[in-house]
């Protein structure tokens, strides 16, 4: 028996990087919120400490357990891929590197028939959310003042300073802010890190909402339908505590709001009657309204990570393990800086992959550590340097389909990885120039060899063969619910987030994004959630 519950104003499914941002904005003017979370609190210590990271990216009880389908571009393989199942979502188990992407992604979003949307449109949401902290900041492009603090890597090595100069030697040229005017160059990240500590989504945004009387945050609470009286949301059924788990019901006065993120989100609308016709017939699933792009358009990053053995210095390999681990906790307790508060990507490069190009389309990350065959958390016992490199806008799409009307079931997930040509292309000049990014002069003295791909992969066919063997997920999945205009048959949403062809309900997070931005997705994703705050309660557009 369903149990209905409370009234809300809004109905916020998913506690993750947009639905945490949502419930403060909304609780704010008044409103009364009520976010439904499928995974449990952020309690978990190893959320909190940065270099949890490598624990928790594959915690079967925070993420969602997902895989990727097999496909030609992955040799046939399938592999994880990680969402973030817990107060906070992805944003608490991410890489905490935080990366806007380029002016020309939002500008494109515009010029694709989504008026508001554009770079000068959207900058004054990425600065309302971060609280940049650094010695110089560009307030023109940069927010001092909101609750995500940004800040610079404080835990420095010979190895990522001599990256980063060896890319000088390429014609690379430092760029001590990549998020603000322009993103070319080399350097090191930005993180979502302050005081030793992680700041998630959950904690920047929920630690003042939660004491709101008009606030009510529900975990274990996986969403299982939203429904609708007519063409109408009106509210959505939840089950606690997982499959057999008591049902109930929670009703929503103005609107319900899906921040599920892109995979849940689309199985959601899909299994709630909104979907594509043909697939909701083969679930047995009653049509509400025939929405063809749902689930449609799925893009991700693939990355290729390439290794070399270092000499003549210690790397991160050496320095967490043992009596050296120790010294760095030691060094976190005391507030100093400490391999414990490192994102795991330390320097990056945004580059182009051929010449004549007029922005970035490649995005490289480095850090003075080495996975055993790749596998993030399992460290060379041996000294050593990684080097990942990805297309920064792919082309190949996929798409993500319920596999019934079980709501607990998971879908199924085929991003599609290099299907188009243009994506080997430049992920091959990729993998090209991160050789050639780890054998400069400036990192000649750490240098020993390259262990992955190894010499003997020369030809285009050797890398593309090891990137369909060895290349990951970026965890950058976004698409499954484009927003875009009327005239798109393919749009789910128009450009204030509402489902075409229902009343009362919006999707928000990084399935609304028509295009894949030049960058991890997290930080776009909070932009979208602050512009949807206004959006939705009528604030004016700064």
């Amino acid at each position: 028996m369903t149990e209905r519950t409370e009234t809300f104003d809004y109905v916020i499914v998913g506690g993750g990087t947009a639905g945490a941002l949502l419930t403060k904005r909304l609780s704010e003017t008044g409103a009364s919120v009520c976010l439904l979370e499928a995974g449990r609190r952020d309690l978990n210590p190893l959320i909190h400490i940065p270099a949890g990271y490598i624990k928790n990216v594959y915690s079967r009880r925070l993420t969602w357990n997902f895989e990727a389908e097999p496909s030609a571009g992955t040799a046939g393989r399938r592999f994880p891929l990680p969402q973030g199942r817990v107060l906070g979502g992805s944003s608490s188990i991410n890489g905490l590197n935080h990366n806007r992407g380029q002016s020309s992604d939002y500008d494109q979003w515009a010029a694709l028939g989504n008026p508001g949307w554009s770079y000068w449109e959207v900058l004054p949401y990425f600065r309302r959310t971060e609280r940049r902290l650094a010695p110089a900041v560009d307030p023109a492009y940069r927010g001092q003042e909101g609750e995500l603090p940004i800040t610079d890597l404080d835990w420095h090595h010979p190895v990522s300073e001599a990256f980063i100069a060896g890319a000088g030697e390429l014609g690379i040229p430092r760029n001590p802010d990549y998020n603000g005017e322009v993103q070319d160059g080399a350097g090191y990240f930005q993180r979502a890190i302050h005081k030793g500590w992680r700041i998630s989504s959950a904690r920047a945004f929920l630690g003042t909402a939660r004491k709101r009387p008009n606030v009510a945050i529900r975990t274990r609470a996986q969403a299982t339908a939203i429904v609708f009286e007519g063409r109408r949301a009106v509210a959505v059924d939840y089950v606690k505590g997982g499959p057999g788990g008591k049902p109930h019901t929670v009703s929503a006065r103005r609107e319900v709001i899906v921040s599920a993120g892109t995979v849940n989100s689309a199985k959601l609308l899909q299994v709630s009657g909104v979907g594509p016709a043909d697939l909701l017939a083969d679930l047995n699933v009653p049509l509400v309204h025939n929405v063809p792009g749902v689930g449609q358009h799925l893009r991700d990053h693939y990355a290729v990570r390439m290794v070399s053995r270092v000499k003549n210095v210690r790397t991160i390999n050496n320095m967490v393990q043992g009596p050296p681990l120790l010294l760095e906790i030691a060094r976190w307790l005391m507030g100093r800086p400490s391999l414990l508060a490192v994102s795991p990507s330390l320097a990056h490069v945004f580059w182009t992959s051929e010449a004549g190009l007029n922005r970035p389309d490649l995005q490289f990350v480095f850090s003075p550590a080495s996975f055993r065959e790749g596998v993030v958390g399992l460290l060379d016992s041996a000294p050593g340097m990684t080097c990942g490199v990805w297309q920064e806008r792919p082309e190949s799409t996929g798409y993500v389909r319920a596999r019934s009307a079980d709501p607990f079931e998971a879908p199924i997930i085929q991003p599609n990885y290099l299907a188009e040509e243009r994506d080997r292309r430049v992920l091959l000049a990729g993998m090209r120039l991160a050789r050639a990014l780890m054998r400069t002069s400036s990192l000649a003295p750490y240098f020993d060899r390259e262990t992955a791909p190894g010499d003997d992969v020369q030809t285009d066919d050797d890398f593309l063969d090891f990137a369909r063997r060895q290349g990951t997920t970026v965890y950058h999945l976004i698409g499954t619910a484009r927003m875009g205009p009327a005239s798109d048959p393919d749009a789910v949403v128009d450009h204030e987030l509402k489902v075409r062809g229902v009343e009362r309900l919006r999707v928000v997070d990084a399935s609304i994004m028509p295009t894949m931005p030049s960058a991890n997705t997290n930080a776009a994703t909070l932009m979208i959630a602050e512009k949807a705050s206004d959006m939705i309660t009528g604030r004016p557009a700064p």
